[in-house]
């Protein structure tokens, strides 16, 4: 049984494995959104997810963790800017995965992997209320002779 081992280990070995979730979570964080295998978004969802929550403190101290996970100064300093500042607003599901098709070689399903809050076509706009134009009543005077 597969109780209590939640993580995918995609056929690879640990030290490949961290590697390769590493440069995957640094690219989707400066490039806001990856093309790859939908076994690859799933566990890189698990990966990066508490990444961003811990980017939420702005310290030092989870600076240092971050950079332990990701290895890369550029995409640390990145998660920290202004701009980021509406994906630290939301309380989780920072990621969305949309299955794109199959590759042609070995029919793996494709997919893509994005942060949320950076895709205009998928976030709901706020919806402006429409304004309704109302005739005035007409108020009718009684004459009390």
């Amino acid at each position: 049984m597969n109780h209590r081992k939640k993580n995918n280990h995609l056929g690879i070995k640990c030290g490949h494995r961290k590697s390769l979730l590493s440069n995957m979570a640094s690219s989707l964080i400066k490039k806001k959104r990856i093309f790859t295998t939908l076994a690859k978004a799933k566990a890189l969802r698990m990966y990066v997810e508490p990444i961003i929550t811990k980017s939420k403190i702005n310290n030092t101290h989870s600076k240092r963790n971050i950079f332990s996970y990701l290895r890369d100064k550029t995409a640390v300093s990145e998660l920290f800017k202004s701009f980021f500042e509406k994906v630290r607003e939301r309380p989780g599901g920072y990621t969305r995965i949309i299955k794109i098709g199959f590759r042609l070689g070995d029919q793996a399903v494709l997919s893509f992997i994005e942060l949320v809050d950076f895709n205009t076509v998928y976030t709901p706009k706020k919806r402006e209320k429409k304004s309704v134009r109302r005739s005035k009543k007409k108020s009718i005077k009684i004459n009390n002779e």
